[in-house]
């Protein structure tokens, strides 16, 4: 399983103490960066939801990935849904500036509740690693699944690949820093998961899980965002972002040699940083599980 702990919608549980100008900036930045990933998963999709007459995104955030929606089938109306209202502004603005918003509508609420207040059955519902975010998946997949027209699709990304940015041996520090991350990502994952109300442990079997709410498995694909060395600063700064937030995060979990190493490759003037280095890049896989109502 790949956790990006930059990528967690804390937003979806807990309002407070939020900055949510920077959240939806860097939730905007990364899923902009990761357009040519969402762009194929979007493509494969549009093979299985020939013009879906209502596309729901749930979990949508700042609606970079709505906004594709509505972009890959011209036509159908999309509602991005989320439990954050300025989040759902942000979507909303993108909407206009892209001349979409004519058939793009939000709505604010907690997951999966919310799905009740839609008018209509859906037709394709889009569900973006938010499903982790709801204590009990297999109700929350049932939750989606009923409100799926017949014939109606659902497309879950969970899992995948960590993504990686360096080489296992930077030349600074102890070689495989990323993989000593992934492994306390993988701790604070399950700790967060611990920690939701309702929450139930859960053999994370996405095709299983969806039959068992009376869907149809029709697929699972995997999807890679490849930018490789020497890559784009609009990249660099995502790598900073995202190593900043591990730093920031893992403070304690660090061991000091580990810490001195992220220090060094988030000082913009260390020559070893990430902002100045020829060999960072990109590297990520994105896994989409696709499942039809039949009934």
């Amino acid at each position: 399983m790949a956790h990006d702990h930059e990528t967690h919608g804390h937003h979806h549980h807990d309002h407070t103490d939020i900055d949510w100008s920077r959240m939806a900036e860097h939730l905007e930045t990364q899923a902009e960066l990761f357009t040519p990933l969402y762009e194929r998963a979007l493509a494969w999709l549009g093979h299985k939801q020939t013009e879906p007459g209502l596309i729901v995104d749930a979990g949508s955030g700042p609606g970079v990935l709505s906004c594709l929606l509505a972009e890959a089938f011209p036509g159908t109306r999309v509602v991005a849904v989320d439990g954050a209202e300025p989040l759902l502004e942000r979507a909303r603005a993108r909407a206009a500036r892209l001349g979409v918003a004519d058939r793009f509508g939000t709505l604010a609420g907690e997951l999966p509740a919310i799905l009740d207040d839609l008018d209509y059955p859906v037709d394709l519902l889009w569900a973006s690693r938010s499903l982790h975010h709801l204590g009990d998946q297999r109700a929350g997949i049932a939750a989606f699944a009923a409100r799926l027209a017949r014939g109606g699709t659902l497309a879950l990304m969970e899992g995948g690949l960590p993504a990686r940015f360096l080489p296992r041996d930077i030349g600074i520090g102890r070689p495989g820093l990323q993989a000593r991350l992934d492994a306390l990502e993988e701790e604070w994952f399950a700790q967060m998961r611990a920690e939701l109300a309702d929450s139930v442990a859960e053999v994370e079997d996405w095709p299983a899980l969806m039959a068992s709410a009376g869907l149809r498995h029709t697929g699972t694909r995997s999807f890679m965002l490849d930018l490789p060395a020497p890559t784009t600063d609009r990249a660099r700064a995502y790598i900073a972002a995202s190593l900043g937030r591990l730093r920031e995060g893992f403070a304690e979990q660090l061991d000091a040699d580990d810490r001195d190493t992220l220090d060094r490759l988030l000082d913009p003037e260390d020559a070893a940083s990430v902002h100045r280095r020829a060999d960072v890049f990109v590297l990520a896989v994105h896994t989409v599980h696709t499942a039809v109502r039949t009934g």
